[in-house]
């Protein structure tokens, strides 16, 4: 006999699923659960939605407005720092330890994923690019054989997924050079540890530097449209 799935397993599918979501940039900061809608379209009670939620909001990834609705975090200019600040050293570490590890196939992976991404960007699908960036430096992290680094920078890109939609159109990252990728990619394949590290952090830095630039004007995505440019105060971006 097969045993029925426990409601608290079913939490954690639903959990799981949402924040894979977050990760991957499918929804915006400010973007407001309708808690009905969501278990239609995952096709479970209201129960798991309402306690998944719950637990992304105590992981601050959801904010919880006025007791009852639930929204993607918003993020302001000082977090935003603090956490690629994190991030350069945490990621730092993943890429320098994965190097040695990562085969020929995880870096053919990664190199269709940046294809996917250059193709994403030229081609206008925003939502497929931003996806296609957070899937190509998780295939590296995870190759770096650390499960409880891998979960902390999960952790970050939860919150941090969300936000890369302003990268586009108007703050799509740039290099003085070849996209950071590709240096990523180039110095894998020469096992150049220390490399690999210091690619990625200039990836972070000099690909995010029209992000920050936004935010500076803006001061928090409360303040910014979806187009990049700063929004009337009395509009609320939770609301819709």
């Amino acid at each position: 006999m097969i045993e029925p799935v426990a409601r608290d397993s079913l939490t954690r599918i639903v959990y799981n699923n949402l924040r894979v979501a977050l990760m991957e940039g499918r929804f915006w900061p400010g973007h407001r659960f309708k808690i009905r809608d969501l278990a239609a379209s995952m096709h479970v009670s209201e129960t798991p939605i309402r306690e998944a939620l719950m637990q992304l909001v105590r992981a601050r990834a959801l904010e919880l407005i006025d007791g009852r609705s639930i929204i993607v975090a918003h993020m302001s200019l000082p977090q935003y720092l603090e956490l690629r600040q994190i991030r350069l050293f945490l990621e730092g570490l993943a890429a320098e330890s994965a190097t040695p590890k990562i085969g020929e196939k995880g870096i053919a992976q990664m190199t269709a994923l940046h294809d996917e991404l250059a193709l994403a960007e030229e081609e206008g699908r925003w939502s497929d690019a931003v996806r296609a960036n957070w899937r190509f430096h998780h295939r590296l992290y995870e190759a770096a054989e650390m499960p409880e680094l891998l979960a902390i920078l999960d952790d970050i890109w939860m919150r941090n997924g969300p936000l890369l939609n302003y990268h586009y159109p108007h703050a799509r990252p740039t290099y003085p050079g070849p996209h950071e990728h590709l240096r990523i990619l180039e110095r894998l394949q020469q096992r150049d540890a220390a490399g690999v590290r210091e690619a990625v952090q200039t990836d972070m830095i000099q690909g995010g530097l029209k992000l920050v630039e936004l935010l500076k004007a803006g001061g928090d995505t409360r303040n910014m449209s979806r187009e990049g440019g700063a929004q009337p105060p009395s509009r609320s971006r939770a609301s819709r």
